[in-house]
């Protein structure tokens, strides 16, 4: 039985991914509100980063506005970028 055929996640060189972190520690530190595009969802994830896991490589999300915590892999996040009201 054949395996059902995945969309690869887009490499990214060192310095793409460099710059993603530094905008993740920075909002992270700043306890900004963040929009996260993450490979592989419909929707984007928003929210306060609480926790960046360097052990699991997850980022954790803590909506506002709910009691709900959404923990991203670090690879699959494709940008970062803030709110706009």
């Amino acid at each position: 039985m054949a395996k059902a055929k995945v969309a690869k996640r887009p490499t990214r060189d060192e310095f793409e991914l460099e710059e993603l972190g530094n905008q993740l520690v920075e909002a992270y530190h700043e306890r900004s509100e963040v929009l996260l595009t993450v490979w592989g969802k419909e929707e984007q994830v928003q929210g306060v980063i609480v926790k960046l896991d360097s052990r699991t490589r997850l980022v954790h999300v803590e909506h506002t506005e709910e009691e709900f915590m959404a923990k991203v892999p670090f690879l699959d996040i494709m940008r970062v970028e803030s709110p706009r009201y």
